[in-house]
């Protein structure tokens, strides 16, 4: 089964949308309304039940780069990568990987990794 997800103008590449279903469970409708505590509240609460699931940490990755907590976010993406990547349908009817959203997600960080 492949997840529906959004990616709503640059700031939220990697937020997912909900399959269509009734209650927002991966926080898609609180991150594009701005309740990004809320957002949060609710993927925290799926995470405890699906961990794995590569839209509930793309949808958090997208709340901490958004609330300034670019080590966190980059830490989920990378958590992303290092699973199997799973095909998801965006709104616009296009099909982008988890991976290829971790990575696009991770782009747009600003924070730079010192490295030697």
């Amino acid at each position: 089964m492949r997840h529906k997800l959004m990616m709503p103008a640059v700031v939220l590449v990697a937020s997912i949308a909900t399959p269509v279903i009734a209650k927002d469970r991966v926080g898609y409708q609180a991150i594009a309304s701005g309740r990004l505590a809320q957002a949060e509240q609710t993927i925290a609460a799926e995470r405890a039940i699906f961990p794995a699931r590569p839209e509930l940490m793309l949808n958090l990755a997208a709340v901490y780069a958004r609330t300034g907590r670019e080590v966190q976010a980059r830490a989920l993406y990378g958590d992303v990568l290092g699973r199997e990547a799973v095909a998801m349908d965006l709104a616009d009817g296009s099909v982008r990987t988890s991976h290829e959203l971790a990575r696009a997600g991770m782009a747009r960080l600003t924070t730079t990794m010192a490295t030697r």
